[in-house]
């Protein structure tokens, strides 16, 4: 049998693409051209365990993407949640709820210029 082999890309309507891609490039550091912004997937160095993409429906009931009314979240992999935070902090960008630790990671939660909300995940470190 043919089988997916990963996510190629996440898409999505915008009420201003070039408006939010400037918020993302100025907030998050995402440089995108006209057909988007290209991540390259071979490994995360200083992550501890392998590189991954997650794809994960979600009841059509759910409060995990609270407050957006949006019915998606993105989740982008970060390499310093907390310098992370507070730059976006001083930005005037606030955070949704409180940051979570768990075994696999931190995440925190943000939302951008048109409502909706983004994860912010620091999988753990190598250990030196």
């Amino acid at each position: 049998m043919k089988k997916v082999i990963g996510i190629g890309g996440i898409f999505f309507k915008s009420a201003n693409p070039p408006a939010l891609k400037a918020w993302y490039k100025e907030h998050l550091g995402i440089e995108a051209d006209q057909y988007g912004a290209v991540f390259p997937h071979n490994g995360f160095d200083t992550f501890d365990k392998e590189s991954y993409t997650v794809w994960s429906p979600f009841v059509k009931d759910t409060g995990y993407f609270h407050p957006s009314n949006q019915p998606f979240m993105i989740n982008f992999v970060v390499d310093d949640l907390l310098g992370l935070l507070e730059e976006l902090n001083k930005a005037g960008i606030a955070q949704v709820g409180t940051m979570e630790e768990a075994e696999y990671g931190k995440f925190a939660w943000i939302m951008d210029i048109e409502g909706n909300k983004i994860e912010l995940w620091e999988p753990p470190k190598k250990k030196v």
